[in-house]
């Protein structure tokens, strides 16, 4: 038996049914959403794990006799991977090694000094991502032909056909979004430590090697996850600005698993699949900066 106060309203209680409902539907809705994301790798993985006799007599859509890992072991050798990895790993290591050291350094000066520039000079930088690059293959594609490179650093004497070609454009490209990042960032960071820093006869140098990129390592760790994921799969560059096959990166070495008048698809998702476990890996590994670069700079303080 309830008492209540006279003149009080009576204390509604939730309706647990529909509470529990609205919680089901939920749940219903993010498994879908789930699967139906997961859908292409997990059929991905059947068509790799199945022999090409089954798949070409019963189809596609059937249910294999047995599972093995020959055409991860077939496309692995095949399509000279761990050759083609090198090449990715020879553009993709200097490449994320500079960005960060030129988007970390106009950062420093945007966000710890007060110049006329520092706003137009981050918007310098920012405007190579908002340009589409396709707007800029003709024009950079002469370039390369024309611009000149040492011959120990190029075997056709320019920037074309070359690996510091490549590792060039991404960092063009690539450096505008971590600057932007990075600035955001280093704002966070108390101007009293720079002050003090400057009080205790530190320059700018020593501010920046010494402050400035050790307290910025969660930001530069999370943008090194992101790019080296954004390089990894670039395709489009290697594709225009390389002409000799043993030079081109590890997305190219799909290629060599497609026949010209025949092509094993089982084979086909094996290497892709093995053609992605590095960023796979790269993002089990550094899992926690890599989630928390979505949101580095949204906020202020």
């Amino acid at each position: 038996m309830s008492t209540t106060t006279a003149g009080a309203r009576p204390v509604r209680r939730p309706n647990r049914q529909r509470v529990g409902l609205r919680r089901i539907a939920l749940h219903a809705f993010l498994i879908l959403t789930v699967l139906l994301w997961l859908s292409p790798i997990l059929w991905a993985i059947f068509t790799a794990m199945r022999p090409y006799g089954d798949t070409s007599a019963d189809g596609y859509v059937s249910w294999p006799k047995h599972f093995n890992f020959d055409n991860f072991t077939n496309a692995y050798t095949q399509s000279h991977m761990a050759h083609y990895f090198w090449n990715t790993m020879i553009v993709a290591i200097p490449s994320i090694f500079l960005i960060l050291l030129f988007s970390s350094a106009v950062a420093f000066v945007v966000s710890r000094f007060s110049y006329w520039f520092t706003v137009p000079l981050l918007i310098f930088f920012m405007a190579a991502n908002l340009l589409p690059q396709q707007v800029v293959l003709q024009p950079l594609y002469r370039i390369y032909l024309w611009l000149p490179l040492p011959y120990w650093l190029s075997d056709s004497g320019v920037f074309y056909d070359s690996y510091v070609g490549l590792i060039a454009i991404n960092v063009a490209f690539q450096t505008g979004f971590c600057t932007f990042v990075l600035a955001n960032y280093m704002k966070t960071i108390p101007k009293s430590l720079s002050e003090a820093a400057r009080v205790d006869g530190a320059g700018v140098v020593r501010q920046y090697f010494q402050i400035i990129l050790p307290l910025s390592l969660p930001a530069l760790a999370a943008l090194a996850t992101l790019e080296f994921t954004f390089i990894y799969n670039e395709f489009l560059w290697p594709l225009i600005l390389v002409s000799t096959g043993s030079k081109l990166p590890i997305t190219a070495a799909l290629n060599n698993l497609q026949g010209e008048f025949f092509t094993d698809n089982n084979l086909l998702a094996a290497g892709a699949l093995m053609t992605a476990l590095p960023t796979l890996l790269v993002f089990v590994v550094l899992q926690k900066y890599f989630v928390n670069g979505l949101t580095l700079g949204a906020n202020k303080g």
